[in-house]
């Protein structure tokens, strides 16, 4: 299985950074704009998201801990074997905060794209909250 993770660092407050992290519902508005274009709650634990290439994913709502600021998703598609990932924000003081963003994903060919989309979505994270220096 390849894992894929990202250390975020950007400047916005922790808890500023979670309350947007956490609504399953928003990406589209609150996390990512321009990244992804369009987010649909379907049911109480999952999510239609739409990506700015076009792509359409159905995520899965595995866990939201508010303690551990931990949000954990699944995608089901018949692309992708097995998919899990997780949001986790971190308090970097002075500086902001840090999102780790980590995904495990099967067949390994795939891989490389997810990466790719990956790197995109850290860029619109930049846009919408800064980049900190730490």
């Amino acid at each position: 299985m390849a894992s894929i993770r990202k250390d975020i660092a950007l400047a916005v407050k922790p808890d500023d950074l979670w309350d947007a992290v956490r609504d399953f519902g928003a990406v589209h508005t609150r996390v990512a704009p321009g990244f992804v274009v369009d987010t649909r709650l379907d049911g109480d634990d999952a999510r239609i998201v739409t990506f700015a290439n076009g792509t359409v994913a159905r995520e899965l709502l595995v866990d939201i801990d508010d303690t551990q600021r931990r949000l954990v998703y699944a995608v089901i598609s018949e692309r992708v074997k097995q998919h899990s990932a997780s949001f986790q924000v971190f308090d970097e003081g002075a500086a902001g905060s840090r999102l780790v963003w980590m995904v495990d994903v099967l067949p390994h060919e795939i891989a490389p794209y997810i990466r790719g989309q990956m790197d995109l979505a850290e860029s619109a994270l930049w846009t919408r909250f800064g980049r900190s220096g730490a």
